[in-house]
């Protein structure tokens, strides 16, 4: 029996010792690949709840946890991307309000880009005025059922006037949360080609999209040889990691591409030949379309 209390003893302490060091450094991931991070399991289990309500579906808040990292006045991880695949994330339209979200908010990478409002009222430095951040990474290790693990702008953005240090210096605190539509003024749907892309393997990363903000399907049209014009045959794309999708081939893809996206609540718009015959890897192409 004296062994048992022991060991538990031991455990808990271990507990105390991770949740102080999560409330100081944050909990997200470190790599933009998810896949080597999947190896760790969270040292603390927690209930997973249900996955917050789609865009547009609940209007109330909900309660959640939220850690920072990185920078104080910073956008999260020292490379500003994340386990989402997004770049720049530091600068317009991101400008540093971001967050990495546990599963029900990260959905394996179906999260990525979805749009909260949060704010504080339980410390004194809290303002009480919702502040609206974008799940761009993941993370693995959650203190709460629902962890946001902000960057230090987003967190600090919480405080009332001068009081943003006095706030991040808490480390950890309760919120509330809400999912909000996405908003991008001036801004369409844009197709990154990722690095590494060839004729037979096309990677794509999806950003900027109003409303739900994420996406759970693409799906690609390749163009004729002879004449370039569409084939008019959907194949889809698979989710290589985050908000980037892959397709494979043992052929040379021929383009111009079409992309197909389909976010979250089911809607679907068409981007007829974005991507060049031309493209190059590491290139961003604007499309004309966006979700009202």
């Amino acid at each position: 029996m004296a062994a048992s209390s022991s060991r538990i003893t031991r455990g808990v302490a271990a507990a105390l010792l991770w949740l102080l060091v999560a409330s100081s450094h944050g909990c997200c991931a470190k790599h933009k690949k998810p896949s080597s991070h999947k190896a760790h399991a969270a040292p603390v289990p927690y209930y997973s709840p249900a996955p917050p309500p789609a865009n547009g579906t609940g209007s109330g808040w909900l309660n959640a946890r939220a850690t920072w990292y990185g920078a104080p006045n910073g956008a999260g991880p020292d490379d500003n991307g994340g386990a989402c695949g997004f770049k720049n994330v530091d600068m317009p339209p991101f400008s540093a309000m971001t967050s990495c979200g546990n599963e029900p908010i990260f959905k394996d990478g179906k999260g990525c880009g979805s749009c909260y409002q949060i704010r504080c009222v339980a410390h004194q430095a809290c303002s009480g005025v919702p502040e609206t951040v974008i799940i761009t990474d993941m993370n693995y290790y959650p203190v709460a059922p629902y962890h946001f693990d902000l960057s230090g702008t987003a967190f600090g953005a919480m405080a009332k006037d001068d009081r943003n240090d006095e706030l991040r210096h808490a480390g950890i605190i309760d919120i509330q949360f809400k999912r909000v539509p996405c908003l991008y003024p001036g801004l369409t749907v844009t197709f990154h080609v990722e690095r590494g892309s060839n004729p037979y393997y096309l990677a794509v990363l999806v950003e900027y999209e109003n409303g739900d903000g994420d996406v759970v399907q693409v799906d690609l049209m390749e163009s004729r040889p002879d004449d370039g014009e569409p084939t008019e045959v959907w194949e889809p794309m698979h989710e290589s990691w985050g908000s980037i999708w892959r397709m494979d081939s043992r052929r040379p893809l021929q383009g111009p591409f079409s992309l197909r996206i389909t976010n979250e609540s089911g809607r679907t718009l068409v981007a007829d030949q974005v991507i060049p015959a031309d493209w190059q890897p590491d290139a961003a192409y604007s499309s004309i379309i966006q979700f009202d």
